[in-house]
């Protein structure tokens, strides 16, 4: 690559990013699903003559969460033949197209098919493409790049709930996803044509590559999907993401009623604690993104580690009118949910090489989709039989010491 594109595209990457950091605030709004839930369910209600409740409409959401993957590796491969800024646009498209449908849906079938598969498809096929591109352009600060990206996708869940309850409150439900569809299609797409891809030689002026702390001082070879499925870190790496995201879904799904049950916080005071944790959450994915650069990125995840178990501690011991130190706990888990999916983007870029990052880091958030099952599905059960949160507790504290255990295994791996 020659002076003067190198030149050019060193300034341009930054554009690249805003544009990249736009469209994951818009497919963010996924998560705003508890804002549109109970009026749909009022909405479905009315016109069928049957009662329901935003606990029918789960599915709704499972489904959404569940398929993201799918399309991360799909659209990760398409990223590297057709360039992000298309896979963008077509993600964008089916994003948006989804919200427009789900605004003249009638059923729970055609709200599975609208926002399940056309929101949770379209989001995972742009967020995988935003993220992995940006991160190329970026060899210098992976982490905080990584950061950024992700911390604008979790900031969506803070902004956007307000505005559509104003907007659902002045004109439906129906019509606030068919605002919200039009408006997401034009800024997803007209940004998506801002998104350039990052050629593979890429390095910023100025900058020389050099040993990653987190790749054991060694360099590393581009490895495709095959290649990484073949690496046994690998598994210790999807296995790590599992364990740290595990308590930080488990919690963000019943955020608002464990703040009721356990602290015994009114619904306003609840509704706090759950925009804190989302702050602390967006915060978290800078913070430990930034850090990661300087120190490294198994430093860090092991750093969170200590921290959720700091956190899960704090919440287990919260009791009737311990409001602080509830607000305490979900803070410091938001902190550590966040580092893990800040500091994961360019931990696996670092280990199998960023040629093939769209793909190899669409396959590794398999782990982060099994902790979005497996995390609001044993704590509602666990809820469910016992009436209390304590043993959910107990298995988030498990499983973060497993993965605090993997990082250990990791570090003997790659010494």
């Amino acid at each position: 690559m020659n002076r003067e594109t190198t030149i050019k595209l060193t300034k341009k990457r930054w554009l690249v990013l805003a544009a990249s950091c736009l469209i994951n605030l818009c497919i963010g709004s996924l998560y705003a699903w508890s804002v549109f839930a109970s009026p749909l369910a009022e909405k479905l209600g009315a016109s069928g003559g049957t009662a329901l409740t935003a606990a029918n409409l789960a599915i709704v959401f499972t489904v959404a969460n569940s398929v993201g993957p799918v399309t991360m590796i799909s659209g990760g491969s398409m990223n590297e033949r057709l360039g992000p800024g298309r896979v963008v646009l077509f993600g964008g498209l089916l994003f948006g197209a989804g919200l427009l449908g789900c605004g003249f849906a009638g059923s729970i079938p055609m709200l599975v098919v609208c926002y399940g598969l056309g929101c949770g498809l379209g989001m995972g096929m742009v967020y995988g493409c935003t993220i992995s591109n940006s991160v190329k352009f970026f060899p210098d600060m992976r982490g905080l790049i990584g950061g950024i990206t992700t911390a604008t996708y979790g900031l969506s869940s803070v902004l956007v709930p307000p505005i559509a309850n104003r907007m659902i409150g002045s004109m439906g439900i129906s019509g606030t996803f068919q605002v919200l569809g039009v408006v997401f299609i034009i800024v997803i797409c007209g940004c998506s044509f801002l998104i350039e891809q990052c050629p593979p030689d890429f390095a910023p002026q100025g900058w020389q590559p050099k040993a990653d702390k987190s790749s054991g001082g060694m360099a590393v070879r581009d490895k495709n999907w095959r290649e990484m499925l073949g690496d046994p870190v690998f598994y210790i790496m999807i296995l790590m993401l599992m364990c740290g995201a595990f308590s930080g879904l488990m919690i963000t799904s019943q955020a608002s009623p464990m703040a009721q049950g356990m602290a015994g916080m009114s619904a306003g005071m609840a509704a706090l604690a759950v925009s804190v944790l989302a702050l602390f959450n967006a915060a978290g994915r800078v913070m430990a993104g930034y850090l990661s650069d300087l120190i490294g990125r198994i430093r860090v995840l092991t750093l969170a580690f200590v921290l959720e178990l700091f956190g899960l501690a704090l919440l287990l011991f919260t009791g009737e009118g311990d409001t602080l130190k509830f607000m305490a706990g979900v803070s410091v888990m938001g902190l550590c949910f966040g580092s893990f999916m800040g500091v994961y983007p360019g931990f696996t870029a670092d280990q199998f090489g960023a040629k093939n990052n769209s793909v190899n880091y669409g396959i590794m958030f398999i782990g982060f989709a099994l902790a979005g099952f497996f995390g609001p599905t044993i704590i509602g059960k666990i809820v469910s039989t016992t009436g209390a949160y304590t043993n959910g507790f107990y298995v988030a504290a498990a499983l973060a010491l497993a993965g605090l255990a993997l990082s250990v295994l990791y570090r003997k791996k790659k010494a």
